[in-house]
């Protein structure tokens, strides 16, 4: 499996992303800078990494969204290639248009840095296959503007169409309103794309992908990503 981290000024999660998949691999991730607008036509994934990129000016990832290399980004979407956005990335992806929906500012107004409770809404992705259905898995998050928004049609469209991939949950597996942390619609933490390639997600995988790290349950995700794509 051949993947890119995307950095931008302000990825601070870069590298904990590429350590989880060289652990997974075998091989390193080629650390693709977001000024160079040429990626690789043979990529198997490609990361959006967690951080502030460009300090988070103007709105989360609205600068990234127009760097150079995300023509390259949405290209490769297109022709089926994996693309995984983390936390600041899954912002990113919203402000292109890979995903629908925006991220807004915590319900609370405070940055959130806490590990949370996720249940697996579906494991029928490239990105799930290795949890279980409604399995609780426990992963931190890091933003401030984590809050997930979309209109009626759209939230029905992930709904009807399997796309919403993780729910902020209790340790029950109860997605209560006292369980979602930053107020995001129905506790929705992570979506899949229409052709169910690009999934964005809030929470932290790579930040809990290795025993030395607290726990594990991240790492089924890379692993899922192994197994679809070598």
């Amino acid at each position: 499996m051949k993947s890119a981290v995307i950095v931008f000024p302000g990825s601070n999660c870069d590298r904990d992303v590429a350590v989880s998949l060289e652990r997974t691999t075998g091989h390193a991730p080629l650390m693709h800078w977001h000024g160079d607008s040429a990626l690789p036509e043979d990529l198997d994934l490609i990361v959006i990494p967690g951080g502030f990129s460009y300090g988070d000016y103007l709105r989360c990832g609205a600068m990234a969204a127009r760097a150079a290399v995300m023509p390259a980004v949405r290209r490769a979407a297109d022709r089926s290639v994996a693309v995984l956005g983390i936390c600041n990335g899954f912002q990113v992806l919203c402000e292109t248009g890979l995903l629908p929906g925006a991220l807004m500012r915590n319900r609370d107004l405070r940055f959130l840095c806490k590990d949370v409770y996720l249940r697996v809404e579906t494991t029928d992705t490239i990105f799930t296959s290795h949890y279980g259905p409604g399995q609780v898995i426990r992963i931190p998050i890091a933003h401030h503007d984590g809050n997930y928004v979309a209109d009626l049609p759209t939230q029905c469209m992930l709904e009807d169409e399997d796309r919403v991939v993780f729910r902020y949950c209790d340790a029950g597996g109860k997605t209560t309103d006292e369980a979602n942390p930053n107020g995001s619609l129905d506790n929705i933490a992570g979506i899949l794309s229409e052709e169910r390639n690009v999934l964005g997600l809030m929470p932290h995988p790579e930040r809990l992908a290795d025993p030395r790290l607290g726990g594990t349950d991240g790492q089924p995700l890379f692993a899922s990503l192994l197994e679809a794509l070598s």
